[in-house]
């Protein structure tokens, strides 16, 4: 299959990329490298630099590459950000979004996989979380996936266009060649690995205060391999009936104490730890049920093992400290 994936050249596109291609697909890596790096884009995958604002060019890829389904997974993703600077998320997760839509539209591209988020549900009623939990995001980040979700249901009774939006949790873990290097960093995991690497450097726990059993916020990790799998079945059983969304959530949380003690276990380097104030916008508790996503695509998570996942991001840092930019 000829397929398009937007925001290739960052974390979880680039590793989705590299697997669809591996699996024989031809791929199409569409990515402005804003945020994303060249050399996440592996053998076998094409390049072209682009904004999923810029119709005009999306469409001729496009046309000329004879695309048939398309990944999109081109977004700005920081919630502190999304909270100082909404209009850049409207901008680039509605707007550059609609441009995508509007390209498919036309060009009757029939099959599409959105990269969502939990950050829809908010702050949840009840754990672990369903597809079904009322969404009611707490940051302009959530509210920007849930929008185009919404979108979604009403561009395929239109125009025909089939998707499947995958709500995952806190993507984690690196394969052989591709792991997570993001500036600035916010996501927990690479944060603690970094200070671990750097025994002078101090981490901070963003907040001891929440609800939870240790003070600190509860996640559900799931391998950035379980991901692209995830992506990969949605395709393949991509069916007419409009819109789908599934949870990809490992079912356990972890609170952030609890992955900084099993790193300092699995690097065998004790952390400087302080404690600072909450990040705006922030869930306490984010942890899902993924029995949707197993019924009805046969998914399993085979690498979300909280110690594979830290391990195999531990081995990746370590080749790679200073990331793409070596």
């Amino acid at each position: 299959m000829n397929i398009l994936v937007t925001g290739a050249a960052g974390y979880v596109g680039s590793v989705c990329a590299a697997e669809l291609a591996r699996q024989g697909n031809r791929v199409v890596a569409y990515d402005n490298l804003s945020e994303g790096h060249r050399r996440a884009v592996v053998k076998g995958v094409e390049l072209v630099k682009g904004d999923i604002a810029d119709a005009e060019k999306l469409r001729r890829v496009c046309k000329r590459r004879q695309i048939e389904a398309v990944m999109h997974f081109a977004a700005s993703a920081l919630v502190e950000e999304s909270v100082r600077n909404p209009h850049l998320f409207y901008c680039n997760n509605v707007v550059g979004t609609i441009s995508l839509l509007s390209v498919m539209a036309e060009l009757k591209i029939g099959r599409l996989i959105f990269s969502s988020s939990a950050a829809v549900y908010g702050e949840p009623k009840s754990v672990p979380i369903r597809e079904d939990h009322p969404t009611s995001p707490v940051n302009p980040y959530g509210e920007t996936k849930l929008v185009i979700e919404r979108a979604l249901g009403w561009y395929h009774a239109a125009y025909g266009i089939s998707s499947a939006a995958l709500r995952y949790f806190n993507a984690a873990g690196a394969t052989q060649e591709l792991g997570e290097d993001h500036k600035p960093e916010t996501h927990l995991l690479p944060r603690l690995l970094a200070s671990a690497l750097q025994p002078s450097s101090r981490f901070q726990i963003y907040g001891d205060d929440y609800p939870t059993p240790d003070g600190t916020c509860v996640r559900d990790y799931v391998h950035v391999l379980d991901i692209a799998q995830a992506h990969i079945l949605a395709l393949r059983s991509l069916s007419k009936s409009g819109l789908r969304i599934y949870n990809v959530g490992h079912g356990k949380g972890y609170s952030i104490r609890a992955v900084l003690k099993a790193v300092e276990q699995i690097t065998g380097r004790k952390l400087d730890v302080q404690v600072a104030g909450r990040r705006p916008g922030d869930p306490a508790v984010l942890v899902a049920t993924a029995r949707k996503l197993r019924r009805e695509l046969k998914w399993e998570p085979r690498h979300s093992d909280l110690k594979n996942i830290i391990g195999s991001a531990w081995a990746w840092m370590q080749k790679h400290p200073s990331g793409y930019r070596a």
